[in-house]
């Protein structure tokens, strides 16, 4: 005995799928009486942006691994646990020693 299916919808082109406008800045509808607040822009601060950035993934029962990144072109890795740790104090002590923050105010703190 075969099992048969039933026919399949009939397929539609894109041309002639009607897509919704998209607005965009729309205005949000929030309740009666709640007071919204404007945040500042986090991109206008005080001129401070990140340069170095330390990754650590330590996954219970696996190898822990260590990533040290920095605009001024380090980009180190290391594996296991002694190496990892010393890889952390490495891009700690690289922050006194960066080209890019030598000139910093409070590059040392």
């Amino acid at each position: 005995m075969a099992h048969v299916l039933p026919p399949a919808p009939p397929m539609r082109s894109a041309a002639h799928t009607r897509q919704e406008p998209v607005t965009v800045g729309a205005l949000r509808v929030v309740a009666e009486g709640v007071p919204t607040a404007v945040r500042p822009d986090q991109q206008t601060g005080n001129g401070r942006y990140p340069i170095a950035w330390l990754t650590i993934t330590a996954p219970r029962g696996a190898t822990p691994t260590a990533t040290s990144i920095c605009q001024c072109g380090r980009n180190l890795f290391a594996a296991g646990h002694h190496k990892a740790l010393a890889l952390i104090a490495d891009h700690t002590d690289h922050k006194t020693r960066c080209p890019l923050r030598a000139g910093q105010e409070g590059a040392a703190a």
